[in-house]
């Protein structure tokens, strides 16, 4: 263990410092419902959004990326299209403000401003997208929950602590044991404070994340000096064929036997789905978590395009110059990291604590380890806060107690925070490593909600019977296929997409169209576009001066100019911290030039 007290000491004054802010916000938290879970829908969008980008900052997803990074080199830059990361583009275009105009609680509470209160499949549609937001959360505290765990068995060696723990843990959970006990204390701190806690502690962490990661990328540039990295030929390449063609076996061969297990030797085939299935994930706006929880709760439609914008510009650049600075900090001294897993076979998620724990210095080292803690506790506060939400308004007030006192409210607050905590760390002990549990929500998942939340924006005709049994099809396919088929989930999503699409189709036909009053309302407050021309015509008559949305084509446009200026945030520090100087000026003139476009096309057009 290489922490020095000075280390410690910056580790303890983060964590009593969240314990005082819990504290501190806790009276505000407690004034109503809506201050518990949304901030009282007052926060400025800017810190709305430095929160959304600080709990996307977490230690697993960080720890899968550097693997990737070291791994793929700058192919790594399209892997994480899983999520896909591009669906703040879509966000930041269009369907923040589109979300946004609800102006409800959660997404469950959302789906009745698109179906009302009554007719067929409604109450199933509520249940199941209630049911889904539960099972995404609880897979994405699992997997938090795995990755932190991994982190602090490196700088915490058990050899050290077992004396001092009165039971014998295995080997192969003692990951487990740490994930355990700091999940504790994220969870206290953020039951108790609610979302004004949250946000508060994310602009701290987010600012000692800044100072952790520009320090790593600089002391990568200090090691690397003009050295040539030992890499195989095209890993400095963003660009790829059909194949990878990438050949670790002088080097690293494990790193070819995890190029192997994770599926993407056939990069071109892999990337073609990745954008399909991407296009369609984006198009179907955020998924029930913390990012769409944060979009609800800023002060106005302008705001949350704004919010979901900002999100890109201040996490990519930030977060790349820590992943690029530990993998060239990994590549130059590999063979004096440690990789190994009980297994005795090269466990890449280990490269960012081992290259932390080996050569970074005094302080610096404090504040990484702080600033990774506290991105699990963001990710995990923000996940939990989110599920929280769904059990508390959708469930217990809609069916169990509607007049419910504020002081019931929040103790319900309380109690299904570690209800919830407990379920995401039995789900934390089935799982093997990070990318297992990432790849089953993004692929799995993920390809089951897609079709029904597509349609939900675009097709006038389709009700909450269709969305609920497109829903039922598609989560339900998704959960049984590990038990039925192999090989990367994302390969699944094709077939995932038609049966939820059928389960769609079937279910809207089976049932009369939703009411025309829920659906001009809808129109007309949301105004999206898309196949709604039944629906206009209606709205028209009894307001001929409304006007329909025509912005199809020029969303799609900023939505493709945002995407090319993602790339080229999370490219930057790649070519800056490797001395690429030549790519890196081209790199910054075409984000000139698309930055001075999206102010005339995208920022000056913002309506709530």
């Amino acid at each position: 263990m290489k922490l020095q007290l000075i280390d410690i000491l910056i580790l303890l004054a983060y964590l009593i410092c969240m314990v005082v802010i819990g504290f501190y916000m806790r009276k505000k938290a407690k004034q109503d419902k809506e201050s518990y879970l949304m901030g009282g829908k007052k926060l400025p969008w800017y810190m709305l959004g430095l929160s959304d980008a600080s709990d996307m900052f977490d230690i697993s997803g960080t720890m899968w990326m550097v693997a990737l990074c070291f791994v793929y080199g700058f192919k790594s830059i399209w892997i994480p299209w899983l999520w896909p990361v591009f669906n703040q583009v879509f966000m930041m275009m269009f369907l923040s403000k589109w979300l946004r105009r609800s102006n409800a609680t959660t997404g469950a509470e959302w789906l009745k401003t698109r179906f009302g209160l009554s007719g067929q499949g409604v109450k199933s549609s509520h249940i199941i997208v209630i049911a889904f937001a539960l099972i995404s959360c609880l897979g994405f505290l699992a997997y938090g929950f795995v990755g932190l765990g991994k982190f602090v068995e490196v700088f915490i060696p058990w050899e050290i602590v077992k004396n001092y723990v009165p039971f014998d843990v295995p080997a192969k959970y003692v990951a487990h044991f740490y994930g355990i006990l700091f999940t504790l204390f994220a969870m206290f701190y953020s039951i108790i404070g609610g979302m004004h806690s949250i946000v508060l502690g994310d602009a701290i962490k987010y600012l000692i994340m800044t100072i952790a990661c520009i320090a790593i990328g600089i002391i990568a540039v200090q090691h690397l000096n003009g050295q040539a990295l030992n890499v195989p030929k095209g890993w400095n390449d963003p660009f790829f064929s059909w194949k990878l063609d990438l050949d670790w076996s002088k080097i690293a061969a494990d790193a070819n036997k995890k190029i192997e297990s994770d599926g993407f030797s056939l990069f071109g085939a892999f990337f073609m789905m990745m954008l399909m299935k991407g296009i369609f994930a984006s198009l179907a706006g955020p998924a029930p978590n913390y990012d769409m929880q944060k979009v609800l709760s800023t002060r106005s439609p302008k705001e949350a395009s704004k919010m979901t914008g900002f999100v890109s510009i201040i996490l990519l650049p930030i977060r790349y110059s820590m992943i690029t600075g530990l993998t060239i900090l990994a590549l130059l001294y590999y063979n004096q990291l440690y990789l190994k897993g009980p297994d005795g076979i090269t466990d890449f998620e280990k490269i960012l604590p081992a290259t932390i724990n080996n050569f970074l210095p005094v302080g610096i080292l404090g504040l990484v380890l702080t600033g990774l803690l506290g991105a699990f506790m963001g990710t995990f506060s923000g996940t939990l806060n989110a599920a929280q939400a769904y059990i508390v308004n959708d469930i217990y007030l809609k069916y169990i107690n509607p007049s419910a006192a504020i002081k019931k409210v929040m103790t319900m607050n309380y109690v299904t925070g570690i209800v919830v905590v407990a379920v995401g760390i039995f789900f934390g002990f089935l799982a093997n490593n990070v990318n297992e549990i990432l790849q089953w929500i993004v692929g799995g998942l993920y390809g089951g909600y897609v079709a029904a939340n597509c349609l939900k924006w675009y097709w006038w005709r389709f009700n909450a019977n269709g969305f609920f049994w497109g829903m039922a099809f598609g989560v339900g396919s998704a959960l049984a296929m590990p038990y039925v088929t192999t090989g990367l989930p994302l390969y699944w999503w094709p077939l995932l997409f038609v049966i939820s699409m059928t389960g769609c189709i079937i279910g809207t036909y089976a049932a009369p169209p939703t009411e025309q009053r829920v659906l001009q309302s809808f129109y007309r407050t949301v105004r999206p576009w898309g196949f709604w021309k039944p629906i206009h015509k209606l709205v028209v008559q009894e307001d001929p001066t409304f006007k329909a949305n025509k912005n199809f084509k020029l969303d799609l446009f900023n939505v493709a100019l945002g995407i090319i200026a993602q790339l080229c945030l999370t490219i930057f520090p790649m070519y800056l911290i490797t001395g690429m100087y030549l790519p890196l000026v081209v790199t910054i003139g075409i984000l000139a030039v698309i930055i001075l476009i999206l102010k005339r096309t995208w920022w000056d057009q913002l309506e709530d």
